[in-house]
């Protein structure tokens, strides 16, 4: 499966895409990047005159990455039959501050993938290479509802 039909599977839409390329993929892990648009309504109240990223926003990358990203590549054919990833649990430490307009890289490393459970080690970097946030990101397998049901 190659990345634009990953980047294509995603349930996410702009203003909650969080997902700009993914730069490498394979059964043990995923690299993806995105820039935070200065834009985004998130930096207009956080903070004052110095607006900086959420860490809830951070974490939320991290996951559609390093979690999400890499589980449609995991599933390949079951995720079209109507397969999402939910997040179950993160263990996030942030280290940094994410400004607008930064560019930053996610890394992620399968721990396991097993029962229909996806954890992983996250890491994201700024574009000098600095880790600004790192943790773990679970996400469970769960199945679409049909809508005439």
């Amino acid at each position: 499966m190659d990345t634009t039909a990953i980047l294509n599977q995603l349930p996410y839409t702009k203003p909650f895409l969080f997902v700009d390329s993914l730069t490498k993929i394979s059964d043990d892990g995923v690299v993806g990047t995105y820039t935070f648009n200065e834009n985004a309504d998130f930096y207009k109240g956080h903070f004052k005159d110095n607006p900086v990223t959420p860490g809830v926003i951070l974490t939320e990358t991290m996951a559609q990455i390093g979690v999400v990203c890499l589980g449609i590549y995991l599933l390949d054919k079951d995720i079209n039959s109507g397969v999402s990833i939910a997040l179950t649990s993160s263990s996030i430490e942030f280290l940094k501050a994410v400004y607008p307009n930064e560019k930053v890289t996610v890394s992620s490393e399968k721990i396991y993938f097993r029962f229909g459970k996806l954890k992983c080690k996250v890491s994201m970097r700024n574009e000098a290479g600095i880790e600004v946030c790192k943790g773990e990101i679970a996400g469970m397998i769960i199945q679409n509802k049909n809508k005439d049901e």
